[in-house]
Parts: C-alpha cells; sequence; structure tokens
C-alpha cells in the first residue's frame, strides 16, 4: 500500500493541534478584512476577526485557485506521497474545482506516474467537514488504503449533519440568505433561524424559533430525529462557534444528557465562514441521517 497524505482545507475549521497530530496537509483560503489579507500562513486571531466584526467591519473571503491547489498536491507528491483531498462544498466555494483542474492537470503532466490523487467535493462546511475528515483519519490510521477511505467519504458523506443558527440576521442577509425584510423583522421580534446544509452543500433555511435559547435546543431538537439507527457512529460530536464558547457549550452539555456522549471537538468557525455567518453562529455536527 502506497503512503498517502490526507489533505483539506481551512474551511475545515479544525484545531491546530489536531491537524499536527494527524499531519494533515491544508489548504488556505484567504480573507481580507479592514484592508488587510490573511490566511494560514499570515492569520488574524480569531477573536479579533469577530471583534472587527461586531464593530461593523465587513470581511471578503477568496477561494483557492487551481496553481495553489497545484502547488498544494505537488508539495506532498514530491516526498513521494499519494494524495486524499477532501473538500470544502462545492455548494460554498470554487475550491473544490479548482482542486479537480489542478488534479486533473497534474495527471495529464504525467509528472507523476507513480502516484496517485484522489479529490472529493465533502459537500460539508466548517467542522462537519472537519468530522468527515476525522473520520477518514480514523480509517488511515486503522490501516485503510487511500482507496478504502475515499470509497467510505464517497458513501458516507451524505450522513454528515449539519445544523446551525445564527445571532445576526444581517450577516445571512449580506450572503443572499435572506431578505433585508425578514432580517429587520426577525431582529425585532427576535427571531432566530435554523439552517441545515442539503444535498447539495448549500446552506438553506429549515426553521426558526423565538430566542437565543430555543434556538439552540431546537439543534439538538433536530439532532433527535437524524441520529436514530446512527447511534453507534456518533461516540464523538463536533460544535463549532463564531466566539461564543458559552452557548456552544451549552449546546454540548444538551447533548450529553440526551444522548451519552463524552466526546467533542469545539472550535470557532474559522473567518473564512464566519465572514458570511457572524459572531454568535453555532453549529452541530454528527452522524445521521441522510440531510
Amino acid at each position: 500500500m502506497n503512503p498517502y497524505v490526507i489533505m483539506t482545507d481551512t474551511t475545515a475549521d479544525l484545531p491546530e493541534s489536531y491537524i499536527q497530530e494527524h499531519q494533515l496537509a491544508i489548504l488556505s483560503l484567504s480573507y481580507t478584512i479592514e484592508g488587510n489579507t490573511y490566511d494560514r500562513e499570515n492569520p488574524l486571531d480569531v477573536r479579533e476577526f469577530y471583534a472587527k466584526m461586531r464593530a461593523g467591519s465587513m470581511p471578503t473571503t477568496s477561494q483557492v485557485n487551481p496553481e495553489q491547489a497545484k502547488e498544494a498536491f505537488k508539495a506532498c507528491l514530491d516526498q513521494g506521497n499519494d494524495v486524499l483531498y477532501i473538500a470544502f462544498s462545492s455548494g460554498l466555494s470554487g475550491t473544490c474545482g479548482s482542486g479537480m483542474v489542478a488534479a486533473e492537470e497534474i495527471r495529464e503532466s504525467g509528472e507523476y506516474p507513480d502516484r496517485k490523487l484522489i479529490v472529493i467535493d465533502s459537500l460539508s462546511a466548517s467542522l462537519g467537514e472537519g468530522l468527515l475528515v476525522h473520520k477518514a483519519v480514523q480509517l488511515k490510521e486503522a490501516g485503510k488504503s487511500m482507496e478504502e477511505v475515499a470509497d467510505w467519504v464517497e458513501k458516507n458523506k451524505l450522513h454528515l449533519c449539519h445544523n446551525f443558527t445564527v445571532d445576526d440576521l444581517f450577516h445571512l442577509h449580506r450572503g443572499g440568505r435572506v431578505s433585508k425584510a425578514t432580517a429587520v423583522l426577525g431582529t425585532m421580534i427576535n427571531i432566530k433561524p435554523v439552517l441545515h446544509v442539503d444535498d447539495e452543500g448549500h446552506l438553506i433555511a429549515i426553521g426558526k424559533v423565538r430566542g437565543r435559547k430555543k434556538s439552540l435546543a431546537a439543534l439538538v431538537d433536530r439532532m433527535a430525529d437524524q441520529i436514530k439507527g446512527y447511534e453507534d457512529q456518533n461516540s464523538e460530536v463536533f460544535i463549532s462557534h463564531g466566539d461564543c464558547q458559552e452557548d456552544a457549550e451549552y449546546v454540548q452539555k444538551l447533548v450529553q444528557e440526551r444522548f451519552g456522549v463524552d466526546k467533542f471537538i469545539i472550535n470557532h468557525v474559522g473567518p473564512t465562514i464566519g465572514a458570511h455567518s457572524g459572531p454568535g453562529t453555532v453549529a452541530l455536527f454528527f452522524m445521521g441521517n441522510p440531510r
């Protein structure tokens, strides 16, 4: 079995300690705020990023282009590794498409005849993408081949459930997810949306509740419906947040109480996704019935 590297994106929102421990390769999406551009090599502290957003700064983001993807792939291939790239949802970014273009160009070049390169559209985001990568890492570390891991990811990626809520509807309005009238009225009467990522990897509103605590509980209520039959695949649950650790820990407590899960990864929604979801986002990720 050839040695291989699992690659993913900064949008997987995995902790740096996890990335280092499991020797993941990372493609970095960039973002610009207050005239300065940042990426994984030149980061802005995530709390400072959200503080700037709360003060009114509006960031913009950039996808990975084919040349950047090709450079990252070749760095791994040059070391004698095959590459399994689990990419940010094509429904949210062109990064996956760039990876596919880069992979095809490398294959056509014939430069690495003995190496393999697989690109998978995760149709996932934030720690949903991260949880899918985690499952792949577990299989790799259990001795599975790259092809076996890729096959599992393709067959199971639509069982990777994403449920989330936001605290500020105006960020969803900026991204075209809700109308300005909905944002204004919802804010006035304290309406909080419940959203998920659908089978095409798009962010879709699926409900609304009044009040923050109810919106957080709604994430767990929805999990109760989706987790049936998948309880044994959820020894670990991932939660990401837009600089609202206490709310993430509240969701963790609800999940622990209802389902007995005792292993979690909780981390910030990174700036690339946070630029669109805003401060106060809370997202819950687990394996379950089709989205």
